[in-house]
């Protein structure tokens, strides 16, 4: 069984992020792309290595290189952006941009054939089977361990805001579900998901990692599927929450906002700052809020003592950590807005339109 090690923790600030797409034919449907583009050609030299699929053959994932400032997030987000689009261009695919496609129908679905998959689904069964996300994972490197976990401890509260601020999925199976965010709450239906519990150090995170293990509860580290985590291999703190993204100065937002997170967090440890602590019934409160109501939910402060609008939360975190590029995320429709925008205009076939990643646009 493949450990995580405390000594990965060792360097602070650098990042890496992840970005899930989906593969798609001329129509803009889901369809079976990855063995082409993954296995059965040579990606461009920037995702050589930093290319795989998911549990669908339909949904794709990508990888920055490790970066080692937050400046260069934006620019090599956008080159592994157009690596891909014309990777898939050549081989006759599109891909696009959601965290969940409007039209994947599970059912009619390839899954791929990676023993680790097949293992989880049949162990998992129908949850799995109908997990049709698209997801956008970010890592931040944090140079000790017990620090780490502080982070991933405080950072929960935030999970709720950005998930609001991310929400991109209001169709699921081809109807609309009446969420900003459907891809929350499918993809909770899976163990080990959704805001975590604290934990007092690594030591215990690390405990509770090898416990599940050994009881047989996940077969690899990569299965405590939370929507924040320390990542015992990269020596980072993951945070998991966002929805897939077609806007990529909408992903560029968020890896700002987690990355200066992070830190300020991390120098609140250093401080001995106090912990909020928070219970996860309140968070859990906050995430159905943000999974329902999207960028109209009103939050529950970090001090639990009022429900905020999102766009004040927002307000009051540009003036406490200087994060300017969150305004992008609400000074326009949020992708749930646009989706449903789109397709009460134009119909269904110009949503998968409006879906597609274009390499002029990036």
């Amino acid at each position: 069984m493949e450990r995580g090690d405390a000594d990965n923790f060792s360097r602070m600030g650098t990042l890496g992020v992840e970005e899930e797409f989906f593969v798609v034919d001329q129509a803009g449907r889901p369809t079976a792309g990855t063995d082409d583009l993954v296995y059965g050609s040579d990606p461009p030299e920037i995702l050589a290595d930093r290319l795989d699929h998911e549990l669908f053959k339909s949904v794709i994932e990508t990888q920055t290189p490790r970066l080692e400032d937050v400046s260069e997030a934006d620019e090599s987000l956008r080159a592994v952006r157009e690596a891909l689009v014309e990777h898939a261009s050549e081989h006759g695919y599109g891909i696009a941009g959601a965290g969940l496609h409007p039209l994947a129908r599970w059912r009619e679905l390839e899954h791929a054939e990676k023993s680790r998959y097949r293992s989880q689904l049949e162990r998992i069964q129908y949850p799995q089977h109908r997990n049709t996300t698209a997801g956008l994972h970010i890592h931040v490197g944090v140079d000790d361990a017990d620090k780490a976990v502080w982070v991933a401890n405080e950072i929960r509260w935030h999970l709720g805001l950005m998930l609001a601020l991310s929400a991109n999925s209001p169709y699921w199976n081809g109807f609309d579900t009446g969420l900003q965010s459907a891809r929350a709450r499918i993809f909770e239906g899976l163990p080990n998901t959704g805001v975590p519990t604290t934990f007092d150090s690594y030591e215990a995170f690390d405990s509770f990692e090898k416990t599940m293990l050994e009881r047989g509860a996940i077969e690899d580290r990569g299965e405590l599927w939370y929507d924040v985590r320390p990542h015992s291999g990269h020596g980072s703190v993951e945070v998991r929450v966002p929805d897939g993204q077609h806007d990529p100065r909408r992903v560029s937002a968020f890896v700002e906002y987690t990355y200066e997170l992070v830190v300020d967090l991390a120098e609140r440890y250093e401080d001995g700052g106090e912990e909020f602590g928070h219970r996860r019934e309140l968070l859990d409160e906050n995430k159905w809020r943000a999974l329902r109501h999207g960028r109209d939910a009103e939050l529950l402060d970090r001090n639990i003592e009022d429900s905020v609008p999102v766009d004040q939360l927002v307000e009051r975190e540009v003036d406490r950590l200087g994060v300017d590029s969150l305004w992008t995320l609400i000074e326009t429709e949020s992708g749930a807005q646009r989706q449903r925008r789109i397709r009460d205009q134009s119909g269904v076939d110009a949503l998968c339109e409006a879906l597609l990643l274009d390499s002029d646009q990036l």
